[in-house]
């Protein structure tokens, strides 16, 4: 009976991404769906980083570049590319492209470093987080400063 008393930390799980040469860390629980790149049709007068849309089984669904949104160099579509569709409570559903979906990885909350915000550093505004996972560092994305469009 003692044994089912044991404390267990809080666990997230994470969607481990690359950009560049960059990983980035996606709490699965805002991940819907994975689908390989497709044709994506350009939407007039929007941000650059709205890249357009996409139909998905009958859902028009708008997808964004992370890499322009972080001011980092313009997306390169190879084999590995991916939209990875998101439902975000405020947002509703959005397609981000990335360069290359990694693994699942778990983090205990003390493996999560938050980290202080620096508002003149653009990039660390989007993330909340630092996860330590295998010996390396992998960068928490703050979903809802990446997706909001008054950046």
């Amino acid at each position: 009976m003692d044994a089912e008393l044991k404390v267990v930390g809080e666990t997230t799980q994470f969607i481990v991404i690359k950009l560049g040469d960059e990983q980035y860390g996606i709490d699965i629980k805002y991940i819907d769906n994975i689908v390989r790149m497709q044709h994506i049709t350009r939407v007039p007068k929007v941000d650059a980083y709205l890249k357009g849309v996409i139909n998905l089984r009958g859902e028009v669904i708008p997808v964004m570049s992370i890499r322009i949104k972080m001011g980092l160099e313009p997306d390169v579509e190879t084999k590995s590319s991916r939209i990875i569709i998101l439902k975000l409570e405020q947002q509703g559903t959005i397609g981000v492209i990335v360069d290359e979906v990694k693994e699942v990885v778990t983090l205990e909350n003390d493996q999560i470093e938050k980290i202080a915000y620096d508002s003149k550093d653009d990039k660390n505004s989007f993330l909340c987080g630092i996860g330590k996972y295998d010996g390396g560092l992998i960068s928490l994305l703050d979903l809802n400063s990446v997706v909001l469009e008054n950046v």
